[in-house]
């Protein structure tokens, strides 16, 4: 025991000894952060991630996983996604008492193992000490003897007994010491720096919020803190003197640019929305000698994988070093977010959205501070990368490295150079029928390790509201074939197993790997003798060759993810596609019609086809599509049982006790009539979003205030079976009960640009010819947060309207103008 607690000991010091070498950042006088020992420029990028609090935490234990094996099995994934930084706001209430003292817990002691498997990695990490409220959501809040819990959050910075536990708690978390790594917080190497809070509310004076901040200076610094201590700036907008008149080292912000918790996935082209981030308190004193971070980010309420680089570039234009998405989801738990409802981000089940991460941090890496690329559209192409919303896709690609989120055609800048690919779905490079994300490194010449991910489909909207019991994204594991397409490789190659547990062999003679299935292998070129050994325990970078992650296949039941057309075209094919999902291939997947019954003896069915992957597709002929509603099912065969869609029923609709009226509808109009935008009466036209700039603004009693009314609704489902309609259109109308003094009505479009013109509506229809829309500013709708950034977006280039490209239909008006009921809108 006595050698033990020796050899313990001596660890310590070793580590002690390694953190005094080991590089640190420091800010210089302009505002940049800097490693110490070479005093170049640092860049950060990586995530957000809360396992050790909260309902993170909780959750873990409702499903009877190890938080320690989670925080192992997560913090490898951040490896292989090139991440290099990790931010976390400390749930002060699980580790503090009343009077502000650390405790030593399982939250305490999981956020010290947690650094040191970020450690491992070489993973750089910013502590923001304290939120300052509860640990409930989306549950209730936890009690727990927390100073935080005794204090109101817009009070807990001007009481001075809650300062006195601040100043306390503060002091004793960075001199608190790591039991595995040996380090005091505030001496560990790979601790960055401090952030004090977690977006304060400062209610009081200037001159308060600037005593807050600088007691809690000074309470760093008598506890020996000598690492940057960062401030958020981005909230309480009235106290930005007071903020840059302290000590604070470095500013924080966040971005959240389409607003967040819609309850649904959100859709459209959100490009101009991420344009760029502009500061308009870029001016103030003290501004330019402060470094920047961004503690939190994310494009909430989408799947999109083309928007995180995007917004990367339009961080470092903005000067920014540190930038950390929020909030990446434990594996553990991913299938069902619910720790975030808002946010969902987790290589296994994310895969197109990680990898666009991946690319963004490469962004983050690779692109100057302060560098401009134009204004959008121009600015979907920088560097060594594209973003696109017309293929959701982000790419990398250079001489060296080819990362892609998305099925592309875009060839590699140097086919001959390549060392790292990582993708989703078909290449110049690699084609795959799967839908898991995968890794090719080089090794050495004629020597590669390949990763593939297991099969990710989306069963139900992630972003409406969860539980532990409703998955929203499954995974499969399956066998597809793989093409690769390397010289350096060649066409013939041999394929072996690295991961535990998996025995595959083979050879490849024509490039292709047959039935593969998820894990690591390694590649190596037919007759080409490599200089070592690669096996898999070999350390390479920050993993070892044999490391392997993924969730288990969990489809053990038949899904059919399918939304039917809103609109269709009678006497016209409809054409029907399905991801279909469970625990072995159909036998064969059928559409029935509610023509169908147990009393027929000729039932027509319409037989679906798989076409890649989980993808199956039918048409229905188009004698069978009448006006009125065309209702469907899809049954599911396998092994002489059928199970039945939308319901999930397993029966057969012609079975004599199926008893489900559920259907698919789908409603079928006259190919020459009107193209409804909006019915106010009618379910299947509603859905209007309304909004004001200033935000809230209609919210407020008697506001004698300026400010805008929009009305905005999403369309594409409304018009994309009506596109030869649509092309011979010359007027929208309008039919209104009420209608103010003037209005702007028109079209945001696929582009993200807004086309309008401004009438002076009746009562009753209005009729506007199409040729009189032009092209004006896109308010950025919802609003984005922080609440200093731009409400509109002003292109530069002048695009001509294409009512093929319309996405959502808009209605403004000036508050003064009238009151507003509208009952129909519609294309003609």
């Amino acid at each position: 025991m006595q050698r033990l607690v020796l050899a313990f000991v001596f660890c310590l010091i070793t580590a002690g000894i390694a953190a005094q070498k080991a590089p640190t950042i420091y800010v210089d006088k302009s505002g940049v952060m800097r490693w110490n020992n070479t005093q170049q420029e640092a860049s950060f990028f990586g995530v957000n991630y809360t396992l050790p609090f909260a309902h993170a935490y909780r959750a873990i234990g409702y499903l009877n996983k190890d938080h320690k094996e989670a925080i192992d099995k997560d913090v490898y994934h951040f490896a292989r996604l090139g991440f290099n930084a990790y931010r976390i706001h400390i749930w002060d209430v699980e580790i503090s008492d009343n009077k502000g003292n650390l405790l030593a817990n399982n939250h305490l002691d999981l956020m010290d193992y947690l650094i040191y498997k970020l450690k491992e990695r070489n993973i750089k990490i910013v502590l923001t000490t304290m939120t300052n409220f509860g640990n409930g959501y989306p549950e209730r809040n936890q009690p727990t003897d927390g100073f935080s819990y005794l204090y109101d959050k817009c009070e807990i910075h001007d009481n001075p007994q809650a300062q006195k536990a601040q100043q306390t708690y503060i002091a004793q978390l960075v001199k608190h010491v790591n039991p595995y790594t040996g380090n005091v917080y505030m001496n560990d190497p790979d601790i960055v720096g401090f952030e004090i809070n977690n977006e304060p509310c400062h209610a009081g004076t200037r001159q308060q919020t600037r005593e807050y901040i600088n007691g809690m200076l000074s309470a760093l610094k008598k506890a020996g803190n000598r690492k940057p201590v960062f401030y958020n700036v981005s909230h309480n907008m009235h106290q930005i003197e007071a903020y840059y008149a302290t000590d604070i080292q470095g500013t924080t912000y966040q971005w959240y640019p389409i607003g967040l918790v819609a309850g649904q996935t959100r859709k459209g082209n959100f490009l101009p929305y991420i344009d760029n981030f502009h500061i308009p308190f870029s001016n103030t004193k003290g501004f330019a000698s402060k470094a920047r971070l961004v503690y939190e980010y994310d494009p909430a309420d989408i799947t999109y994988s083309y928007m995180h680089p995007a917004m990367a570039r339009s961080f470092r234009t903005a000067g920014f070093q540190w930038i950390t998405q929020f909030a990446y989801d434990p594996i553990d738990m991913a299938r069902y977010n619910t720790e975030y409802q808002t946010h969902l981000l987790n290589l296994a089940y994310t895969p197109q959205k990680a990898i666009s991460m991946k690319i963004a941090a490469e962004v983050a890496y690779n692109v100057p501070r302060n560098q401009s690329y134009g204004v959008y559209p121009a600015d979907t192409i920088f560097n060594d990368f594209r973003v696109s919303y017309m293929q959701d896709l982000s790419e990398m690609n250079n001489s060296k490295k080819f990362f892609y989120s998305n099925h592309t055609t875009t060839l590699p800048a140097a086919i001959n150079e390549l060392e790292e690919i990582v993708g989703y779905g078909n290449s110049p490079v690699v084609s795959y029928e799967g839908t898991g994300a995968y890794f090719l490194d080089k090794l050495e010449e004629g020597v590669w390790r390949l990763e593939v991910m297991p099969d990710a489909v989306q069963i139900r909207d992630p972003f409406a509201k969860p539980n532990l019991e409703k998955e929203v994204i499954t995974i499969m594991w399956n066998k597809w074939n793989m093409q690769i397409n390397l010289p350096n490789l060649g066409n013939k190659f041999n394929i072996s197993a690295l991961n535990k547990g998996n025995s595959f062999k083979a050879s490849s003679t024509n490039g292709v790997i047959e039935n593969i299935t998820p894990g690591v292998y390694l590649l190596q070129k037919s007759n080409h003798k490599a200089l070592q050994v690669w096996d898999a325990d070999t350390h390479w970078k920050t993993i070892t060759l044999g490391e392997y992650v993924a969730p288990e296949a969990h489809a053990d039941t038949y899904f059919v993810s399918h939304t039917a057309s809103k609109v269709i075209e009678s006497d016209k094919p409809y054409i029907v596609e399905a991801e279909i999902t469970g625990p072995a291939q159909p036998d064969s997947v059928i559409i029935y019609t509610d023509k169908i019954s147990f009393w027929n003896n000729n039932n027509p069915y319409y037989k679906m086809e798989r076409v890649h992957g989980y993808t199956y597709r039918a048409t229905i002929p188009a004698k069978e599509i009448q006006k009125g509603v065309f209702r469907y099912n899809i049954i599911v065969c396998r092994d002489n049982n059928s199970h039945t869609f939308p319901s999930g029923v397993n029966k057969n609709p012609l079975d004599w006790d199926y008893i489900s009226t559920e259907y698919w509808n789908a409603k079928v109009v006259d190919p020459g009539s009107a193209i409804k935008l909006f019915e106010a009466s009618n379910m299947f036209y509603t859905g209007m979003e309304t909004y004001s700039i200033p935000e809230g603004s209609w919210l407020k009693q008697d506001n004698k205030e300026a400010y805008t009314y929009f009305l905005r609704k999403y369309i594409v489902d409304d018009i994309c079976q009506r596109k030869e309609r649509l092309t011979n259109s010359t007027l929208l109308c309008l039919n209104m009960q009420k209608a103010p003094l003037n209005i702007s009505v028109g079209f945001v479009t696929c582009m993200g640009y807004t086309y309008k013109t401004t009438i002076q509506p009746q009562k009753g229809i209005n009729k506007i010819p199409l040729n009189q829309l032009e092209q004006t500013a896109t308010a950025l709708l919802p609003h984005p947060y922080p609440v200093f950034l731009k409400e509109y977006f002003e292109p530069e280039t002048n695009l001509p309207f294409q009512l093929t490209d319309i996405e959502r239909v808009e209605i403004s008006f000036e508050n003064n103008a009238g009151e507003i009921e509208i009952d129909s809108i519609w294309i003609e």
